[in-house]
C-alpha cells in the first residue's frame, strides 16, 4: 500500500514551501533573478540546496511561484482601486500613483518583476500578468468613455500604451540608486496617464 502523508506532514511541508517562497522572494527582491541561485535561496531559508527540490523541481519553477504570487499582490492592489466607485478619471490617476509608490517603494522587487533579465519562464509569466494590468486599465477607459470623462477610443489600445508607458518610466529609476524625487515622478506619471486617456485638464 503507498504511503500517504498525514495531515500534520502537510501543513509541515506547506509551511516550509511557504516559508521558501517567502525567502526567495526577499533573495530576488535584493539581487535580481540571476543572483538568486538555489543555495542563496536555500541559505537564506536556512535548509540545504538539495532541500529546495522537495518544493520545486527546478531553479525555474522557483521563480516562476515568486514572480506570480508577487505580481498577483500587485494586479489585486490595482484592481482594488481601478474597479471601485467614483469617477473613472480619478480612479485612473489612483491606480497609476499607488501602483508607481508601490514600486517606488520596494523597488528591488518591483525592477525585478517589471524589467530585470529573467529566464523564459518568467518572462513568459511578465507577458501573461501585462496582459492582466492592460485588462484593469482597459475597463476604466471604457467606463470613462460612457461616462463622457474621456473621448472615444479603443481602450484595449489605450490600455495597452499605457501598460508599456508605465513600466518604462518606472524602470530606469527602479535600476539605479541615484536619488529620486518621487514626489514629482509619481504627479509626471499620473498626468501622462490621463492625457494617454484624453482627460480634460
Amino acid at each position: 500500500m503507498a504511503y500517504r502523508k498525514t495531515p500534520a506532514e502537510m501543513r509541515r511541508l506547506e509551511a516550509a514551501r511557504e516559508h521558501l517562497v517567502v525567502c526567495a522572494t526577499d533573495v530576488v527582491a535584493e539581487v535580481g533573478w540571476a543572483q538568486a541561485s538555489v543555495t542563496a535561496v536555500a541559505d537564506a531559508a536556512g535548509i540545504a540546496s538539495g532541500s529546495v527540490y522537495q518544493h520545486f523541481s527546478s531553479k525555474s519553477a522557483l521563480a516562476v511561484e515568486v514572480f506570480r504570487r508577487a505580481a498577483q499582490r500587485e494586479v489585486e492592489v490595482l484592481g482594488e482601486v481601478l474597479e471601485s466607485d467614483g469617477d473613472p478619471a480619478d480612479r485612473l490617476r489612483r491606480g497609476v500613483e499607488v501602483f508607481a509608490r508601490r514600486a517606488l517603494e520596494n523597488h528591488g522587487l518591483a525592477y525585478a518583476l517589471l524589467a530585470a533579465p529573467a529566464e523564459p519562464a518568467v518572462g513568459a509569466e511578465r507577458l501573461a500578468f501585462r496582459r492582466r494590468y492592460r485588462a484593469l486599465f482597459a475597463s476604466v477607459i471604457d467606463e470613462g468613455v460612457a461616462a463622457d470623462r474621456f473621448p472615444g477610443q479603443d481602450a484595449e489600445i489605450t490600455a495597452a500604451a499605457l501598460t508599456g508607458a508605465i513600466g518604462e518610466v518606472l524602470v530606469y529609476p527602479l535600476s539605479t540608486s541615484a536619488a529620486q524625487d518621487a514626489d514629482l515622478l509619481v504627479a509626471e506619471l499620473t498626468a501622462v496617464a490621463l492625457r494617454c486617456a484624453g482627460a480634460a485638464p
